[in-house]
């Protein structure tokens, strides 16, 4: 079942548009950030502070709203998130050059960013049939990586045209916008989590109970590491080689478009194996396809390894998804999709860091921290692979009659209860 299918499917173009516009945002507000504290006056030590609380602010935010929509549904907790994730950016844009507006503004903006990713792969379920689910998920990894190209150029030519704090105001308003789509569409109204399975998900370790999802999520941090260290290298790459025409963005742009012809290619194939089994192999490949990267080539030559650097990690998150919703026990799947957010820019911002420090003394050495990290997370899902696949979920005693309910106000009656995705595995297309 082919890209064009999903897409054609009742409601997928409404909520892919809805949540890629919600999203962007996300890839532009560091920009949009620096730009505009700059232009106010501050310095370097005061913007790189105010980007790391929003970061900091989106890292711990994703997983508790993603409780949140798990327990309430999604609109209450998309709206108002959203509502709150403008007013930081208006604080950003209305104070950039008063430290302390800006960084609450930042922080508030990264707290109560809208759990728009993991609030759509909770409903790719609902909305496509299981067949084609693999499919939306690949959709949807090659939609990221058109979102954070977007998002930067973006900002540069709202920058370029008017004041940095324009950028700002458009992504407040972007937000509200996709949010607003996503939450008020059928399928986001008549979302419920899954029931817990007693002792399954329950408590305050949520989808943490499971091992095998924490192991995802470590080495997605490995991930996250990797593709941090290599925005660096491509950085300093470029300013040792001036003559490359357009420059660190050029490469960035190279590894984002192999990322998304990975991610198409991969949803076009039909996979046999266990979403466990190429989900470590798929890290694999990401680490071969990292090690171009360690010749430090001339700048031509550079080009091609960044575009081959960038093949294997759209795949990777598309089998990553499905086999999240797998491992992550019933009722926690939302909450399992933002860990899975947060752990990934953890590890990024702990890549550039680190990446940073070591870059000015030689590229080589920032090209082996980058093929390090994507190389430790192959490695801890391969020798750990038998904890990735999914247990038998155990049966719930039926409900005696008097104990049912009425529906909540605003449910759907008609609508199916949605089904989290356990054992999609199998042949898909």
């Amino acid at each position: 079942m082919g890209y064009l299918t999903v897409l054609r499917s009742p409601r997928v173009a409404r909520l892919l548009l809805g949540t890629l516009t919600g999203r962007l945002p996300a890839g532009m507000t560091v920009v949009a950030i620096a730009l505009a504290l700059h232009a106010a006056g501050a310095p370097y030590a005061r913007i790189g502070l105010t980007t790391a609380a929003y970061a900091v602010a989106a890292a711990v935010g994703g997983p508790v709203l993603g409780r949140l929509v798990d327990r309430a549904g999604q609109p209450r907790v998309l709206l108002v998130s959203a509502c709150f994730a403008a007013c930081g950016y208006a604080a950003l844009a209305v104070a950039p050059g008063n430290p302390a507006a800006a960084l609450a503004g930042a922080a508030l903006a990264g707290l109560a960013m809208p759990p728009l990713e993991p609030c759509l792969r909770s409903l790719w379920p609902d909305i496509v049939a299981p067949a084609a689910l693999e499919t939306a998920y690949a959709l949807d990894s090659a939609a990221q990586q058109i979102l954070y190209v977007a998002g930067p150029l973006l900002v540069a030519g709202v920058a370029a045209f008017g004041s940095p704090s324009v950028a700002l105001w458009l992504a407040a308003g972007l937000g509200l916008l996709g949010t607003v789509t996503v939450a008020t569409s059928a399928p986001a109204r008549a979302w419920r989590a899954p029931v817990r399975v007693p002792g399954a998900g329950t408590g305050w370790l949520g989808p943490l109970r499971s091992p095998g999802l924490v192991l995802l999520l470590v080495a997605f941090a490995g991930t996250g590491w990797a593709i941090g260290a290599q925005n660096i290298l491509f950085v300093a790459y470029a300013q040792e080689h001036p003559g490359i025409p357009g420059g660190a963005g050029a490469l960035l742009a190279l590894a984002a478009l192999a990322g998304l012809l990975g991610a198409l290619g991969y949803g076009a194939v039909r996979w046999k194996a266990p979403t466990s089994t190429r989900t470590w192999a798929l890290a694999g490949g990401m680490a071969l396809c990292y090690l171009p990267l360690l010749l430090v080539p001339a700048p031509g030559w550079m080009g091609v390894a960044a575009f081959v650097s960038g093949l294997g990690l759209a795949p990777l998150l598309a089998a990553a998804f499905l086999l999240i919703a797998e491992l992550a026990p019933a009722g926690t799947t939302t909450e399992a999709f933002a860990w899975l957010v947060t752990l990934f820019a953890t590890g990024n911002a702990l890549g550039s860091a680190v990446s940073g420090a070591f870059v000015g003394g030689s590229l080589r050495t920032a090209a082996v921290i980058a093929v390090g990290g994507i190389t430790a997370g192959a490695v801890l899902l391969l020798t750990t692979r038998r904890l990735l696949v999914p247990a038998a979920v155990p049966a719930l005693p039926p409900v005696p009659a008097a104990d049912h309910k009425a529906p909540a106000a605003g449910y759907d009656p008609s609508a199916t209860a949605p089904a989290e995705p356990r054992a999609h595995s199998a042949t898909v297309s």
